[in-house]
């Protein structure tokens, strides 16, 4: 869900948020593949654990963290329930 159809559903009282500005940092993958698929699994288990049905997506990027290059991925989203 985009941020504008997040605030359109808030207002419509079809969706509440529950949780706002989440930051989740990414387990290290092997390739930029891997690293969205980690993020997507945290989200997902984010969303469930706040008992919610739907995120919107706020911004991410990479961090480099180490002198060889490596990345990781860092995702800050929110969460919602929709009926």
């Amino acid at each position: 869900m985009t941020q504008a159809e997040a605030q359109e559903a808030v207002s419509s009282n079809t969706c509440r948020y529950l949780t706002k500005g989440r930051d989740y940092v990414a387990p290290v993958g092997f390739t930029a593949m891997e690293d969205l698929r980690f993020g997507a699994q945290g989200i997902d288990e984010w969303v469930q654990l706040d008992g919610g049905n739907a995120y919107v997506l706020n911004s991410y990027f990479w961090a480099t963290i180490d002198e060889d290059g490596s990345t990781q991925l860092h995702i800050r989203f929110d969460t919602l329930l929709c009926e």
